[in-house]
């Protein structure tokens, strides 16, 4: 079998805690109703309505109460995130990092795999 050594790239990586603190998340403005129409709300309003967040959404879906626990974190799920990625959704955990990949894609890493996959660059 051939090895091979994964190219050293460096990406840019937040780590995400709870819903809206992504740099990402209220950067746009957004569309959206009031009072039967259709309007547009500030990035630093849906910020300040603390709004669900553009890049990490809150985790939902059908079979699951919000307090359930995580297959990977044992926290309530109440307080993980969703992300789409190219591959599909993805939870989010508390501490996982949120990689933009070199195409300007985002996904999830956990904060482990994350610890031992990366270290930080300084500014050249």
């Amino acid at each position: 079998m051939t090895k091979f050594r994964k190219k050293p790239v460096v990406i840019d990586a937040t780590q995400w805690h709870k819903n809206g603190d992504h740099p990402l998340d209220y950067a746009k403005n957004q569309e959206g109703f009031a009072e039967g129409r259709l309007v547009t709300f500030s990035a630093a309003y849906c910020a300040s309505q603390k709004w669900e967040g553009q890049v990490v959404r809150y985790y939902r879906t059908p079979d699951c109460n919000g307090q359930n626990a995580c297959k990977h974190c044992a926290e309530v799920m109440h307080k993980h995130g969703w992300i789409e990625t190219l591959e599909g959704g993805h939870i989010v955990c508390p501490g996982d990092w949120i990689i933009t990949g070199v195409k300007g894609e985002l996904y999830p890493c956990r904060a482990d795999i994350f610890a031992m996959t990366y270290e930080e660059v300084s500014d050249a």
